[in-house]
């Protein structure tokens, strides 16, 4: 499984990173988010969630020196313990999709809440979690179908 991102549903509210930043670190503060919305321009008022893509092969396994970067259950998780925050990992993303803050030793990237994804709060249904076909082929039912 894998979280899909529908831009065109985004509306900016940035919910998704405050409830990712209280999950993960219990506080209120997006910019400890293992997601980020990105406004688009030059069209102001385009936003785009930006979150680990999950991917099969990741580059950010890859460039990791320590190999602090592991697949489990289809999930691509960092060992913070392993981690040296040598940032490699940030550069090899071709998604932008893991992120540092000042007070963390070790970036921030998405680990699906170990399965349970509290980034689907969205109240406008901008991130949905399916199956990586579905993801692929851009088929995925409306999750308020459930």
């Amino acid at each position: 499984m894998t979280l899909k991102v529908i831009p065109e549903k985004c509306a900016g509210c940035h919910i998704c990173e405050l409830i990712c930043s209280l999950y993960h670190f219990k506080v209120n503060n997006p910019k400890k988010s293992r997601i980020r919305v990105k406004t688009l321009f030059p069209e102001p008022g385009i936003n785009k969630p930006v979150v680990c893509r999950q991917c099969k092969k990741p580059a950010c396994m890859e460039a990791c020196p320590e190999r602090a970067i592991t697949i489990g259950e289809g999930i691509v998780k960092l060992n913070t313990q392993k981690c040296t925050g040598c940032r490699k990992c940030l550069e090899a993303c071709p998604f932008g999709a893991l992120f540092t803050h000042p007070d963390i030793p070790y970036p921030l990237k998405c680990d699906l809440c170990d399965g349970n994804p509290q980034c689907l709060i969205c109240p406008k249904e901008a991130i949905l979690f399916v199956s990586r076909e579905e993801n692929r082929s851009g088929n995925h039912k409306n999750q308020s179908q459930d």
